[in-house]
């Protein structure tokens, strides 16, 4: 239990802050975000979001890759949002970056993975 506990402290400790944003949510362009995604990581791992029902600042997205397969209801606030360990960022009108969190099941490790993706006309 021990080593659980150590573990999870050093994460804390090196975990970077990051300043969150003051800017309040804003309503969002439905068609800059909604429709299907592709692309693959800097591990040629290929990925697909699904975003639908955008209104407002809210949209409900699917992700997958791999075997990984997550639904989820999200909020859109500095052109950006997450899915799981995975973070959404519009670039551009149809590109995005994408930045996944990785955990080595055995190790504890983590890495991190990018990628890019482009909106499917």
């Amino acid at each position: 239990m021990a080593d659980i506990m150590s573990i999870l402290s050093q994460s804390y400790a090196s975990v970077a802050l990051t300043t969150p944003s003051n800017m309040p949510y804003t309503n969002v362009d439905p068609a800059s975000y909604q429709g299907t995604w592709d692309g693959t990581y800097s591990n040629n791992q290929k990925f697909q979001f699904t975003i639908s029902q955008v209104n407002g600042f809210r949209a409900q997205v699917k992700y997958q890759s791999g075997a990984t397969v997550q639904y989820q209801g999200v909020l859109i606030k500095d052109n950006s949002f997450r899915i799981g360990d995975t973070k959404f960022t519009l670039s551009s009108a149809g590109a995005a970056q994408i930045k996944t969190v990785i955990t080595d099941p055995v190790t504890g490790n983590t890495n991190l993975i990018a990628g890019n993706a482009a909106q499917e006309t």
